[in-house]
């Protein structure tokens, strides 16, 4: 387990996929994930994905995020994928919309980048996110990710297409909190 300021990273247990379902079969929510998520997402797909996260497992990074408050799950965030030989992570976020705008995801992210570079030993830390995603990308910028790059209409959603913005951090330029 892992603590913020306001929230704590926990391994998942079969209780939040309840919540998990709520959060992101929200419009609102799934907007801003990356493509591959299945709308509807049911009760099937995430108690799959569930059975395949093994907390004993070295290659585990999915954190369930807690707020610290009333330990109530709040999202979810974790490494996409690690690339050893260049000590590069990709990482990714989503909380459930009753959390937005609260301080939450920039602490998540806080405490996930802490975990990172103080216990992987990576020199660098990516993220795609939506260019449409104003709130995430200030998040993301107060944490200490800079914009690396703009894949340009790169993903069509609500009848348009929209760029990608990859942003980055490095070992460097973290700053422990």
């Amino acid at each position: 387990m892992y603590e913020g300021k306001l929230i704590r990273l926990r391994a998942y247990s079969k209780d939040d996929i309840a919540n998990i379902l709520e959060y992101i079969n929200d419009f609102d929510v799934k907007k801003y994930l990356m493509p591959g998520i299945p709308l509807p997402f049911r009760y099937e797909d995430e108690l799959k994905w569930y059975e395949k996260l093994n907390p004993m497992k070295a290659d585990n990074y999915s954190f369930a995020i807690e707020r610290k408050e009333d330990n109530k799950y709040i999202g979810g965030c974790g490494i996409v994928s690690v690339d050893w030989k260049n000590s590069v992570t990709t990482v990714g976020i989503f909380l459930g919309k009753p959390f937005w705008n609260k301080g939450y995801g920039t602490d998540a992210m806080k405490v996930l980048i802490n975990f990172i570079f103080n216990e992987m030993n990576v020199n660098k830390v990516k993220l795609h996110v939506f260019s449409f995603n104003k709130r995430a990308i200030k998040s993301y910028e107060k944490v200490g990710f800079k914009i690396e790059g703009i894949l340009r209409e790169e993903i069509f959603r609500e009848g348009k297409y929209h760029d990608e913005i990859i942003m980055g951090l490095l070992r460097n330029e973290w700053t422990s909190f």
